[in-house]
């Protein structure tokens, strides 16, 4: 099982920025796709933004123009740049890596969630 871990969230004035980052155990052979998702309370689990091995990416409408993702192949880590904050961009935030292992098995992991608030 491939193990993420994600780091940077916080608490965050409107306005604000925060960079969230994810990095990926080393027993990886290829990472395909990297994504971010998010989950409000009381809401189901949504894409913010995702990038595929060759650096095409996607965007939820509500943070285009906000948020940038990257990734670090030689690091298997993927980062999510957010500007502009609003309280609407409140949520746990979670990273989703799929690709392949050393001995060829495929994975699909969850990092552990971090926590993003946006408030006065």
């Amino acid at each position: 099982q491939v193990q993420l871990v994600e780091s940077g969230g916080g608490l965050v004035q409107p306005g604000g920025s925060l960079r969230l980052s994810c990095a990926a155990s080393r027993s990886i052979l290829k990472i395909n796709a990297m994504g971010w998702y998010r989950q409000a309370p009381g809401k189901q689990r949504d894409l913010v933004a995702r990038i595929t091995s060759g650096g095409s990416t996607n965007y939820a409408d509500s943070v285009k123009g906000r948020f940038t993702i990257s990734r670090d192949n030689a690091k298997n880590t993927v980062y999510l740049q957010m500007n502009s904050l609003s309280p609407e961009d409140t949520a746990v935030y979670y990273c989703n890596q799929n690709g392949v292992l050393l001995w060829g098995s495929e994975f699909s992991s969850w990092g552990q969630g971090t926590q993003v608030t946006v408030s006065s």
